[in-house]
C-alpha cells in the first residue's frame, strides 16, 4: 500500500483542474478529463524526450549485458592469468560510493568529448559491478560439457559467449535487462549532465525543465504520469517473464 499509494494518488490528481486539485480534499476527481492530458503532452513535446529515452534505455542493456557478461564470462569460465585479481577489483569497486566518482567521470567525458552524446550513458551500464557478479554466479552453474564441446569445434571465446553462454542465460539476461531499463529511464543526473542542451533530453530532463517552467503542481503531475506509463507498461506486460527470470537466477546463482 505505501508503495502504490502515492502512484495512484498521482494519477487520480492528475486529471483535477488547478483550481479543483487546491480545494478539493477528495482522492477521487468529479469528473475525468483527458483533455488535460491532451493539452499537457502539447506543452511538454515529449515525443522526442521519449525516443531520446529509450535510445538511452536500449544502448544500455545491450551494453550492459555484452561488457559486463564478458568480463564475468573471463573471470568463470576462461580464467586467464590473473582473472582473481581482476575479480577481486570487481568486488572493491563495489565499496567505492558512486557519487565519489561522479566529478572524475564527468571530466574524463568532457575530454573524450563525449559530451551531448548518448555513448557515456551506455559504457556506463557497462560497467556494473553488481551486474558482473549476477553473471558470473550464473555461468559457474553452467553445465561445461557444452562449453567445452564448443571449444572443440573450433569455437572462439566470442563465439561461445554469443551462441552457448547467453542462450543458456535467458533468465539471469531477463532480470538484468528489466534493472538496467529501470535505472536507464528513471536516471536523471548523468543525462543532466551529459545531454543538457543538445536536444538528447530524455524524459526525466525534461520532467525537470517542465516543473522549472510556470507548469502548475497539477500540470507536473500529469508530466510525472506520463514518465512513469512506459516502465508500468513493461512490468505488466513482462510480468511473467520477470518472476521466472528472478525466481530462476536467484536458485542458480
Amino acid at each position: 500500500i505505501a508503495t502504490l499509494f502515492p502512484i495512484v494518488w498521482s494519477f487520480l490528481a492528475s486529471f483535477r483542474t488547478i483550481k479543483d486539485f487546491n480545494n478539493t480534499p477528495s482522492i477521487i476527481p468529479e469528473t475525468f478529463n483527458f483533455d488535460l492530458f491532451v493539452q499537457t503532452w502539447k506543452d511538454l513535446k515529449f515525443v522526442n524526450n521519449y525516443i531520446n529515452s529509450f535510445i538511452v534505455v536500449v544502448g544500455s542493456a545491450v551494453c550492459a549485458i555484452f561488457f559486463n557478461g564478458m568480463l564475468a564470462y573471463a573471470v568463470s569460465i576462461v580464467k586467464p592469468k590473473g582473472h582473481k585479481i581482476i575479480f577481486g577489483l570487481v568486488m572493491w569497486s563495489l565499496l567505492i560510493p558512486p557519487m565519489t566518482s561522479m566529478v572524475a567521470l564527468f571530466v574524463n567525458i568532457n575530454k573524450l568529448n563525449l559530451t551531448q552524446s548518448f555513448i557515456p550513458l551506455w559504457l556506463m551500464a557497462g560497467a556494473n559491478a553488481f551486474f558482473v557478479i549476477l553473471f558470473k554466479q550464473f555461468f559457474e552453474s553452467l553445465p561445461q560439457e557444452l562449453i567445452e564441446a564448443a571449444k572443440l569445434d573450433g569455437a572462439s571465446y566470442l563465439q561461445t559467449f554469443m551462441k552457448i553462454i547467453i542462450p543458456l542465460s535467458k533468465s539471469i539476461v531477463m532480470v538484468i535487462v528489466i534493472f538496467t531499463i529501470n535505472a536507464a529511464w528513471s536516471d536523471f543526473l548523468m543525462p543532466y549532465l551529459v545531454l543538457n542542451g543538445s536536444g538528447k533530453e530524455t524524459v526525466m530532463v525534461r520532467l525537470f525543465s517542465f516543473q522549472g517552467s510556470n507548469a502548475t503542481a497539477v500540470e507536473v503531475l500529469r508530466a510525472v504520469v506520463f514518465s512513469i506509463v512506459p516502465p508500468i507498461l513493461l512490468f505488466f506486460i513482462f510480468q511473467k517473464q520477470i518472476t521466472e527470470g528472478a525466481a530462476t537466477g536467484a536458485l542458480k546463482g
